[in-house]
C-alpha cells in the first residue's frame, strides 16, 4: 500500500495510541486489584469501588490519551489501516504484565499474539485507499444503508443477548462474554469515531459540520458505546488474566470493524477479512 501523507499521519498516531493502551491495561488492573483489596467488592461481580481508586484513574488517563490518538488517526486514515494496529497494544501489555503483574503468557499465547500481528501486516499491507469524504452527510447516506442498519440491528440484539442472558450465567467464567459485549459495541463505536473525527477534521478545514444533527449523532453513539465498552471491559480485566484478556479483545474487536468497515464503506477487504478469520482459528 502506498502511504499518503494523510495515511503517514494516521499510521504514527495509530502506533502511540498502542503503546498508550497496552499500557492503560496493566495500570487500570493494579487499580482493580487495590480497589478489590481494600472493598472486597470486585468489579467482575458489579463492583464500582475502582471509581475511588487513584491508581485506576491513571490507567483510564493514559487510555483516554491513547484513544484521543487513535480517534485522530481515524480522521486521517481508513478504519482498515488504524484498527489493525492495535496489535501493538497486545505486545505493550502481555510483556508488562509479565513483569509487573506477573501474569505468565503460556505458548499457545505467545504463538497467538504473534499470528494476530502476522495478520496485522498482512492487512495493512493491502489495505485500499478510502474515498474523500466531503461532509458528514455522506457518511451519514453509508450508515443508513440497509446492509449496515441490519449489521447495527445484529450487533444491538447480539449485545442484549449477552448482557441480559449469558453474563448472569457465564460472564465470571467465559472471557468471551465481557469481551463479546466490548468488541460488538467496539465497532460501531468506531464507526461512529470515523464519522466523528472527519467530521471534525472538515470543520477545521473551514467546511462547518457542527451545524447537522448528524455530526452530533454520532457524537452520542461515542459516548455510549464507549461507556459501554469501558464497563464490561472493567469486568473482563477484573475477572480475567491481562494476557488473555488483552489478545482475545483485540482479535474480536478487530474482525468485527473490518466487518463493519466492509459493510459500510464497500471496501474491497473481503479477502483479506477471510485471510484474518483462517489466521485466527489456525
Amino acid at each position: 500500500m502506498a502511504f499518503s501523507k494523510d495515511n503517514l499521519k494516521g499510521f504514527v498516531l495509530a502506533l502511540l495510541s498502542s503503546f498508550f493502551i497496552g499500557s492503560s491495561f496493566i495500570i487500570k488492573k493494579k487499580g482493580l486489584r487495590r480497589a478489590a483489596a481494600a472493598s472486597g467488592v470486585r468489579a467482575g461481580v458489579g463492583g464500582f469501588t475502582y471509581l475511588l481508586e487513584p491508581l485506576w484513574w491513571v490507567g483510564m488517563a493514559i487510555m483516554i490519551v491513547g484513544e484521543v490518538a487513535n480517534f485522530v488517526a481515524y480522521a486521517f486514515a481508513p478504519a482498515v489501516l488504524v484498527t489493525p494496529l492495535g496489535a501493538l497494544s497486545i505486545i505493550v501489555s502481555a510483556v508488562l504484565a509479565h513483569f509487573i503483574l506477573h501474569e505468565k503468557l503460556p505458548q499457545l499465547g505467545i504463538l497467538g499474539c504473534v499470528m494476530c500481528i502476522a495478520g496485522s501486516i498482512i492487512i495493512v499491507i493491502h489495505a485500499p485507499q478510502e474515498s474523500p469524504i466531503t461532509s458528514v452527510q455522506e457518511i451519514w447516506s453509508l450508515a443508513t444503508q440497509p446492509a449496515f442498519l441490519l449489521y447495527v440491528a445484529s450487533v444491538i440484539v447480539l449485545v442484549f443477548i449477552l448482557i441480559f442472558h449469558f453474563a448472569p450465567r457465564c460472564g465470571n467464567t467465559n472471557a468471551l462474554v465481557f469481551i463479546g459485549i466490548c468488541s460488538l459495541m467496539g465497532s460501531l463505536s468506531v464507526m461512529s469515531v470515523k464519522a466523528l473525527g472527519t467530521s471534525l477534521k472538515l470543520t477545521f478545514e473551514g467546511k462547518n459540520q457542527l451545524l447537522y444533527p448528524d455530526t452530533w449523532f454520532f457524537m452520542l453513539v461515542v459516548a455510549i458505546c464507549v461507556i459501554m465498552q469501558m464497563n464490561y471491559l472493567n469486568k473482563a480485566l477484573d475477572t480475567f488474566n491481562t494476557a488473555v484478556v488483552s489478545p482475545i479483545y483485540y482479535v474480536m474487536f478487530t474482525s468485527l470493524t473490518i466487518l463493519a468497515s466492509v459493510i459500510m464503506f464497500k471496501v474491497l477487504l473481503l479477502y483479506t477479512f477471510f485471510l484474518r478469520l483462517t489466521i485466527i482459528f489456525l
